[in-house]
């Protein structure tokens, strides 16, 4: 029997606070049923098990996230939107940190593809035509933005800027002005190697 009150959506959303509370590591349906006071059977009506419900946080965090990130960069380009979908990450990772952390789950291609993930990637496009580059430069390009907006984030959340200075703060802007002249003087593409 399906314990009243309880919806697959506001299990997902429990799950996902849980999430920012303990970590996106350490979120199962047994911990969740124990947080919401019910019985892990109560969950399976809802969702499949610590799979499916890992998944299902995933895909909230990702549609939040792009969400965010589109109310960030709108009417923004070039540097202004590279440091508006950066900090759009950075403030989101930082609020919510289980979530942030689901948004790194590798998906199925079918889930991924029908997730908001491609819908970051076209946010990332969008802010490179500022920089007028082409496909398939742009796919090297959102990788490098990529990287450095998330490895960043990962870095300072483990605590890896914690014991120098200056401030990661400072160090944050640095990089994201440094992204910015590599955009703006990227490469040629080099011949392939036969």
């Amino acid at each position: 029997m399906v314990r009243a009150g309880l919806t697959t959506d506001r299990v997902v959303r429990a799950g996902a606070e849980l999430a920012d509370d303990i970590g996106f590591a350490e979120l199962t349906a047994s911990t969740l049923a124990r947080h919401l006071g019910v019985k892990v059977p109560s969950l399976y009506s809802h969702v499949g098990g610590t799979p499916d419900l890992r998944t299902r946080v995933a895909l909230l965090a990702l549609a939040e996230l792009a969400d965010l990130a589109a109310l960030a960069v709108a009417g923004r380009s070039g540097k202004d939107a590279l440091v508006a979908l950066a900090g759009s990450y950075r403030d989101y990772a930082r609020d919510h940190p289980g979530r942030y952390a689901a948004t790194r789950l590798r998906l199925d291609t079918e889930t991924a593809l029908a997730s908001a993930g491609p819908r970051h990637a076209q946010l990332t496009r969008a802010i490179l035509r500022g920089y007028q580059l082409t496909d398939p430069e742009q796919t090297h390009a959102v990788r490098l933005i990529g990287s450095v907006i998330h490895g960043y984030i990962d870095l300072e959340a483990a605590g890896g800027f914690a014991h120098s200075l200056p401030a990661s703060t400072e160090s944050w802007h640095r990089a994201l002005d440094a992204l910015d002249v590599a955009l703006r003087a990227w490469p040629a593409p080099l011949p392939r190697p036969r």
